[in-house]
């Protein structure tokens, strides 16, 4: 079957850059199989950067405590020499059979592969942005009103209002202040913020020069016909102040949807994918599913039972992956062949 010029042939497809998502294509590098990873968020980790960065984790093997942040920063080193492929800010919209037993996956955005495995490390579903919900605000998304930092460049001379008041929130509002804004207001239900030390510090660098204008209030309405040019904040006298702006930046942190998944034909149990414990197939051949999205007897949703199944997974798959090879098991303490992969021979 001739692949599509703009389609990319590979032999594994990862959906999810999570903890487990990134342990899968370390699994599978180990297998000599390099992987593409498609996920919503803009940066690698899943619910460990979109829910708990920085709340520490106890229970990570020979790791008496990290954070969320640093496991993803272990796991994105400890995949390097494998060179993974990341496709961020979209989703996979549909997946559809091929005679010759593969797949074609198209993404949000267009792309498209054709695949021999597809590795399901969706967790509880793709995050997307939480919404700031004022009617007719939506009309603007993508031209003046943004869920993710543009490019600050296009904030050359413009007015730039932020909404929210945690890391990404705060992230965004130091780097707007550092950027050829010419005005960057943040604007927060109340006076207290959440980041990591080294944000708080330069929001506090911000405001006290006077770059970064704060408002403790709740957005509540704005006005612009064609074009958006002021929002309305609603103060905690009930007052409302009127702020000028070109740009709205919207950072109300993320929800877990399941999106597409759900009509992909795969066998499921309360929203999550039924798999054989053997491999973690699910009941399409050449698919697989890890982590929180899967269900079996005695499921526990802990990231360290996810490792364990993206093993058995990536063993799982090579059927399909390099049908009629043998797989030898080996060990990263003495294999050279592995060692060579790893970069440490």
């Amino acid at each position: 079957m001739a692949t599509p010029s703009k389609a990319l042939a590979i032999d594994a497809l990862i959906i999810g850059a999570g903890p487990i998502g990134l342990f899968q294509a370390f699994e599978l590098g180990l297998l000599g199989v390099s992987a593409h990873i498609v996920d919503a968020l803009p940066e690698a980790g899943g619910q460990c950067i979109a829910l708990y960065a920085d709340k520490p984790i106890y229970d990570i093997p020979g790791t008496k405590v990290c954070s969320g942040r640093e496991l993803v920063a272990r796991l994105l080193d400890q995949v390097a020499p494998f060179k993974p492929k990341l496709h961020l800010r979209q989703t996979v919209d549909s997946v559809v059979a091929q005679a010759d037993g593969r797949y074609r996956v198209q993404s949000s955005n267009g792309q498209e592969f054709i695949t021999r495995s597809i590795f399901i490390a969706a967790g509880v579903g793709a995050f997307q942005a939480r919404k700031l919900h004022l009617a007719g605000l939506d009309a603007f998304e993508g031209t003046q009103v943004h869920y993710q930092v543009p490019a600050l460049a296009d904030t050359q001379g413009k007015s730039v209002v932020i909404v929210g008041g945690e890391q990404a929130a705060l992230e965004a509002a130091a780097d707007a202040c550092d950027g050829p804004a010419r005005s960057v207001t943040l604007v927060h239900r109340r006076d207290v913020l959440h980041a990591d030390a080294a944000t708080l510090a330069r929001i506090t660098t911000h405001r006290s020069s006077g770059r970064l204008r704060f408002i403790a209030g709740q957005a509540q309405s704005f006005k612009g016909k064609a074009r958006l040019h002021t929002l309305g904040i609603l103060d905690a006298d009930e007052q409302e102040i009127a702020v000028k702006l070109d740009q709205l930046w919207v950072f109300l942190g993320v929800s877990p949807k399941l999106g597409p998944v759900a009509q992909w034909g795969l066998d499921m149990e309360r929203k999550q994918l039924l798999v054989d414990t053997a491999t973690f197939a699910t009941s399409a051949p050449g698919i697989f599913a890890v982590g929180d999205i899967n269900h079996y007897p005695g499921k526990k949703k802990l990231i360290v039972c996810g490792f364990h199944e993206a093993t058995l997974a990536a063993f799982g798959a090579m059927p399909f992956i390099r049908p009629g090879q043998a797989v030898a098991l080996q060990y990263t303490t003495t294999s050279t062949q592995l060692h060579k992969a790893l970069g440490v021979a």
